[in-house]
């Protein structure tokens, strides 16, 4: 590895916009000094909640739809009782867009816990007010100087039995030690395998290769179904690229011509290295490159039609 500065897939140029934020909280907008939760949210204290990321095109949060379906979903897995409806999360974020004066380039943060507890303890029923409803949005535009280094690591996405990956849950920790790992190993991010040993995903985006023209992912069974993730492969479909979900190795990975990660705020970023080994020349490869003007051309029309 050489000694290059380490950097992430959700790396953002300054803005000096984002000190003087308004952030949601429970339905009031209060300025980001004052944005506060009790030390006894059940978020805080036990990672008990779920959360979705947005990202502004032209004035509209891209997906919206689908980011609130999966919020929805994901909350009646765990039992959790928004409160709220779609339509009144969806105005939130048109507000909170409005009050910070944002039309493009940012991102929204959009988080349900369970609620403030009556005393310290894991047991849900004694989340006794609540949920708690926040959102942050900042003004965020991608900087990324060089493709990611990736980096193997022992923590892999479970079974659904422990924690099911698919989840978009609070509860980060495998991820956060997967991440400190790669770190300390000289990588900017973890690339973590499934339970089998198969590739899967990393610490913080779903990850696809490029191997003879075609593009390879994971079964998607153990890790979370990001939508740009399941958007590159629709596009794929539709665009006469070969894609395939299956298992793959770290023997195939290796000898991939171009790696890639997908994710709400970086799109679509390119993979320099992995393990030490320099994939394809080490930048956007012409795949990548292609599926990027056309994830951007659906971005484009989704806002439209918004």
């Amino acid at each position: 590895m050489t000694d290059i500065e380490h950097m992430s897939a959700h790396d953002a140029a300054e803005d000096p916009r984002n000190a003087k934020l308004l952030i949601h909280v429970n339905g009031r907008l209060v300025p980001r000094a004052e944005a506060m939760v009790s030390v006894y949210d059940s978020g805080f204290m036990l990672g008990d909640g779920v959360w979705e990321g947005l990202r502004l095109h032209h004035g509209r949060w891209a997906f919206r739809d689908a980011h609130l379906d999966r919020l929805f979903e994901a909350a009646r897995a765990i039992d959790l009782d928004i409160v709220r409806t779609r339509e009144d999360l969806a105005a939130a974020l048109d507000e909170i867009a409005e009050a910070n004066g944002m039309t493009d380039d940012a991102h929204a943060r959009l988080m349900v816990t369970r609620g403030v507890k009556a005393r310290p303890f894991q047991h849900p029923g004694l989340s006794r007010s609540g949920p708690t409803i926040v959102i942050i949005a900042e003004h965020s535009r991608p900087t990324l100087p060089r493709g990611i280094r990736l980096m193997t690591v022992p923590q892999h996405r479970g079974l659904p039995l422990t924690q099911d990956p698919k989840l978009n849950s609070h509860s980060k920790l495998n991820c956060i030690l997967a991440c400190i790992h790669a770190e300390k190993a000289g990588a900017d991010e973890a690339l973590m395998l499934d339970p089998f040993g198969f590739v899967n995903t990393t610490n913080s985006c779903n990850f696809f290769i490029v191997r003879r023209g075609e593009v390879w992912t994971s079964t998607g069974d153990y890790c979370l179904n990001g939508i740009t993730r399941g958007h590159v492969i629709e596009l794929c479909r539709e665009n006469g690229i070969p894609v395939f979900e299956r298992n793959f190795s770290l023997v195939e990975t290796y000898s991939a011509e171009e790696a890639f990660l997908t994710g709400t705020f970086g799109a679509q970023t390119p993979v320099a290295e992995i393990d030490g080994r320099r994939i394809g020349d080490g930048g956007l490869g012409p795949v990548t490159a292609r599926i990027r003007a056309l994830y951007a051309d659906l971005v484009a029309r989704d806002v439209r039609a918004a």
